[in-house]
């Protein structure tokens, strides 16, 4: 997976250096521009006196000015060694009534495209036309709509993502164009077949999804090799937000199902990438504590996009060890151990030394200097740092690599009693 951090709420459309340079910092490598923070002008109507406000939103007609903000934004980007990797196009809110935009809306997402090509971003996330189209129409308006981006697509060499969409009923969330696995994967197909190529693929918002009620396991199995972006931000479980991962929490558990969205990128083995989305976390911290705020995100994305990629680590070495004889290896046992199996575990409790956990034979530490320097060695136990520190005190040149048990396939409680309490720290996890 190749990590993102999307611009909206990081950086400032006419004074893009600091954000961008924030963003650097942070360690991240690659910049998703979002064309609608440069595309809409809200305005706040005040409404009564008891204060309630209404956003109206108003699409920037110059063509040049969004030309020439997205250059300086890429130009400070190229300075700090941020590729701008994929863009987001112009939308509307959900909202809206104003079907005389529309035209303008094409316009504005082909200049997007053809800025795509400028930059070299390889992608346009391109949100479907939606407002005044009946929805028996929804269809065939998009579908005409998604094909004259395509010969633009092609002329740049970019590829068009749709995205599953949420649709605003009397102020509540539904499930909208493309949120069904099935439609969006038809859509997708059906574009492709008729523009002769596959220039089309699909990006999914795991907010909105979250906020529709569905199962993204599901839908990533069916998305399969179609899904090109996955959008990871959190929302509140009611509203609209694009919220940090796994800051949306009520009742001390996750809106967000990130569970079975890990799960289904894990087992698709999802290689594409993993956009931070974080405007609405950003907007509620100072300035002065934007850098911070992005070390977090870009530490969360690692951990999110280290989840996914866990499988494929184990499948990169011929031979593995792990260390730990508790639940941690049980679970890596039962989960992997058929597909990757260890050649034995070792454990720092001198009185598993020469029995067998889950058909692993349960050796000293020492017994690890005699590994081939190929031989990777997987920690599975929840002390890893510690763990990681006492394997390099020792000298040894294998990789040295984390399991985690957080994210499995699927669970398994038949657990061992608290080993920390009998054996002490080297048999627990």
């Amino acid at each position: 997976m190749e990590l993102v951090c999307r611009s909206s709420g990081i950086v400032a459309a006419e004074y893009p250096r600091q954000g961008i340079g924030d963003v650097a910092k942070a360690g991240f490598g690659e910049m998703m521009l979002d064309l609608s923070s440069y595309c809409l002008k809200q305005d706040m109507e005040d409404f009564g006196t008891n204060k309630k406000k209404r956003r109206s939103a108003e699409v920037l007609t110059d063509v040049s000015l969004l030309e020439g903000m997205v250059q300086k934004a890429a130009e400070h980007c190229r300075q700090c060694g941020l590729g701008v990797t994929s863009m987001y196009g112009p939308v509307l809110r959900r909202d809206t009534k104003r079907e005389d935009l529309n035209g303008l809306l094409e316009k504005l997402t082909g200049e997007g495209i053809r800025l795509c090509g400028r930059y070299g971003a390889a992608y346009l996330v391109v949100p479907p036309l939606f407002s005044g189209v009946g929805k028996g129409d929804l269809w065939e308006v998009n579908r005409a709509f998604y094909l004259r981006l395509a010969k633009i697509a092609g002329e740049e060499s970019v590829g068009i993502l749709l995205e599953n969409q949420a649709r605003d009923v009397h102020g509540h969330l539904v499930r909208g164009i493309c949120s069904d696995e099935q439609e969006a994967a038809h859509w997708v197909d059906e574009l492709n077949a008729a523009c002769g190529e596959d220039r089309f693929g699909f990006c999914l918002d795991a907010g909105t999804a979250s906020l529709c009620g569905q199962n993204m396991y599901e839908f990533v199995k069916m998305i399969g090799k179609r899904l090109k972006m996955v959008i990871l931000r959190d929302v509140d479980g009611r509203e609209d937000a694009a919220l940090l991962p796994f800051t949306g929490v009520g009742k001390g558990q996750s809106k967000t199902d990130w569970l079975n969205l890990v799960r289904g990128l894990r087992e698709t083995s999802f290689d594409g990438k993993a956009v931070i989305s974080l405007e609405g976390t950003a907007s509620s911290f100072s300035p002065l504590l934007r850098p911070q705020l992005l070390d977090l995100a870009k530490a969360v994305g690692d951990y999110i996009c280290w989840q996914v990629d866990m499988e494929r680590v184990l499948a990169q070495y011929d031979r593995r060890v792990l260390f730990g004889a508790g639940n941690m290896c049980r679970a890596y046992m039962k989960c992997y151990g058929e597909a990757y199996p260890p050649l034995f575990t070792c454990d720092n409790n001198r009185e598993m030394w020469g029995t067998e956990f889950c058909g692993l034979a349960v050796r000293s530490p020492e017994e690890l200097r005699k590994l081939p320097g190929d031989c990777a060695i997987f920690i599975c136990n929840i002390y890893y740092r510690e763990i990681e520190q006492q394997l390099r005190e020792m000298g040894l040149g294998n990789p040295i690599l984390f399991f985690n048990d957080e994210y499995l396939p699927s669970f398994h409680f038949d657990r061992l009693e608290d080993m920390a309490e009998k054996t002490g720290k080297g048999s627990e996890g």
